[in-house]
């Protein structure tokens, strides 16, 4: 395929994420997509095959750019632990001007497909993967102790996929963007409590740079 059709490909397969994630999988229709992707049907199944066959691949970008806006931050930060506690706090911009819906993608879609479908399954492998990137992190912060050696990282990768989730959710439903940054800020200096030498690494409290070792590393969105 020549580079000016796989770039073509790439705009209508952002263009249908975009879609799938402000409608859903069923309620949008072909035209919908035909309309989105500026592409007529024979030219959509000719690219992508089916509706769901587009779902899936519309799925898997969304995947990989959520694990790769985490990465990397992770590898911009000088320190993993302030790499997640940032994301979290990051999570109270969320506009709905920003994105199609600050819910995730993947969570809305979980809620709407079958529960014994092949669909289903391709959901919740995506979510696994999402909690993997965030054991890695912590597998990271453990090995720069700034985790106690003893913690149970695999319980705490659930615990913040849960925080991430809840707050692209909350995000849907909080018109008091002050409220949601303070949630937001509670939920990341539950982590900052988990460090052994906590003391290193000053809370992050509203409109102020977390520090640590007496410079700065981070500045807030």
């Amino acid at each position: 395929m020549s580079r000016t059709a796989s770039y073509d490909r790439a705009d209508a397969l952002q263009a249908a994420m975009e879609l799938f994630w402000a409608k859903g999988y069923h309620d949008t229709s072909m035209k919908d997509l035909e309309r989105a992707l500026s592409l007529r049907p024979g030219s959509i199944y000719a690219a992508f095959q089916s509706k769901e066959a587009l779902f899936r691949e519309a799925l898997e970008r969304y995947s990989a750019q959520m694990e790769a806006n985490l990465l990397a931050l992770v590898n911009d930060s000088p320190s993993p632990l302030i790499a997640l506690r940032m994301h979290l706090i990051s999570l109270s911009d969320l506009r709905p001007a920003d994105r199609p819906s600050s819910a995730c993608m993947l969570v809305k879609s979980l809620l709407e497909v079958p529960g014994d479908g092949k669909l289903r399954d391709l959901i919740l492998g995506h979510l696994d993967q999402i909690e993997g990137v965030i054991s890695k992190v912590l597998q990271k912060a453990q090995l720069a102790r700034e985790l106690p050696v003893d913690a149970d990282l695999d319980r705490l990768a659930i615990r913040i996929q849960t925080y991430i989730f809840g707050l692209k959710i909350q995000a849907q439903r909080q018109i008091d963007p002050q409220k949601m940054r303070l949630l937001c800020l509670d939920l990341a200096e539950e982590l900052h409590a988990l460090s052994p030498d906590c003391a290193a690494i000053t809370p992050l409290r509203t409109g102020e740079t977390p520090v640590s070792a007496g410079k700065m590393v981070v500045t807030e969105r």
